[in-house]
């Protein structure tokens, strides 16, 4: 007898199905109806914030504020709030459903607010949950609808205003690409499950990282590298706070440098939060201190003209610190960490702090380090649960990786083992 095919053999899956229905009904209908055709047990969702009569649909507005006072959405004049108020009910919806243990895939669709309702929602769901949004505003920057989480979205092509040639099929492919989300088999577990680690990395401390993860990789750790990117930061730390990462190597802070000076790659005034609060055992270190992120050289701003610059490329341009905002970055990191909970250690490469920090490289500058180290041991008090490493070598060297990953492992053991 043949196997099954995977269509055959998948259970059918609670699938939300979430659109404005006075707007945009035949498409929530159409959505629905070809989710059934696969086997799903589909719901819908109309979140709509206008005053109409909502029916034919699973869950309507009302439902969604039942038991709660006003004001609702349909009282609002202000459209923005309207939105945000659907959205935050759609989140506590579908995060109760989530816990029931009835989502098994998302599908919204929608323009700019559809989009915004449904995103804000949709991404306060754990990563692994399918969700997808078929958007009119998929094609643009989409940075404010996807966050740190895993949602997908779909060009809409044309506005969702009826159903039509374009907007069929559009829907067609979103229902098939949900399908195949929630259906894919999970990866099988070929040997014992490993703790997860996060690590932070730039280009310029890459030959750091690198060896930091080949250390630490065997039987019972994996160490998952982030960008220091901005998303990258946030990332790392949304996955801290859902539990998944058990351990921190913040090696490179260089997102602290764009949120103090006011570089484009800023990971917000949250940066490290989530990581101190978790109480995981936290290393952290200096890398890419000595920079600050732009985009090409004509985008940078003009109150920075007379600064030091490095091309890195085309479309990104460094800008050297100075010792007066490494002395403000320092601030800023202390105020996280002196009265933080939890144990972490500070690694201070004295040496440099990237490739381009070294004798004879274009951001070497002894001066402005020493700014940066100063201020740190200035503001930070060393306990039994908070240490101050200094270290000769540079971030890059080996021995300064070998450095790190000890400190990390007094770190996972009870004080005083």
């Amino acid at each position: 007898m043949p196997a099954p095919s995977l269509l055959e053999a998948a259970t059918p899956g609670m699938v939300w199905v979430v659109a404005t229905a006075d707007t945009k009904g035949a498409e929530l209908a159409f959505a629905a109806s070809r989710l059934r055709d696969l086997g799903f047990s589909p719901r819908t969702v109309d979140v709509s914030t206008g005053r109409y009569i909502s029916t034919g649909f699973d869950i309507s507005p009302q439902d969604l504020f039942s038991g709660q006072p006003g004001p609702y959405p349909w009282e609002i004049a202000n459209r923005g709030q309207a939105i945000a108020a659907m959205s935050l009910a759609l989140r506590q919806f579908l995060h109760a459903e989530y816990l029931a243990g009835q989502v098994d895939g998302l599908l919204g669709m929608g323009g700019s607010g559809g989009t915004a309702l449904c995103s804000s929602a949709f991404t306060s769901l754990p990563l692994g949950v399918p969700k997808l949004i078929v958007s009119t505003l998929a094609s643009g920057d989409t940075r404010g609808y996807v966050g740190e989480s895993d949602l997908v979205l779909i060009p809409a092509l044309a506005d969702l205003t009826g159903l039509n040639e374009i907007t069929v099929r559009v829907l067609n492919t979103a229902v098939g690409a949900l399908s195949g989300m929630i259906r894919m088999p999970p990866i099988a577990n070929t040997g014992r499950e490993k703790t997860l680690l996060g690590a932070t990395m730039f280009g310029v401390t890459t030959t750091c990282v690198t060896r930091v993860r080949e250390i630490l990789n065997d039987n019972t750790h994996e160490l998952v590298v982030f960008h220091a990117t901005g998303a990258g930061g946030r990332t790392m730390e949304k996955l801290v706070e859902g539990g998944m990462l058990k351990g921190v190597l913040d090696i490179t802070t260089t997102e602290v440098a764009d949120e103090v000076v006011g570089g484009v790659l800023s990971a917000g005034p949250a940066r490290m939060d989530a990581i101190l609060k978790a109480r995981i055992p936290y290393v952290l270190s200096l890398g890419a201190l000595d920079m600050v992120n732009f985009g090409a050289r004509s985008t940078v701003p003009l109150r920075f003209h007379n600064r030091q610059f490095h091309e890195h490329n085309a479309q990104v341009t460094l800008m050297r610190t100075t010792p007066g905002e490494n002395r403000q970055i320092a601030a800023w990191i202390a105020a996280k960490l002196e009265n933080a909970p939890g144990r972490w250690t500070l690694v201070l490469p004295l040496g440099g702090v990237s490739a381009l920090d070294a004798p004879g490289k274009p951001f070497h500058n002894p001066e402005a380090l020493e700014a940066l180290v100063g201020e740190l041991e200035a503001l930070l008090t060393p306990t039994d649960k908070h240490s101050l490493i200094r270290s000769n070598f540079h971030i890059n060297d080996p021995a300064f990786a070998d450095l790190l990953v000890e400190e990390f492992r007094i770190l996972c053991k009870p004080i005083g083992a």
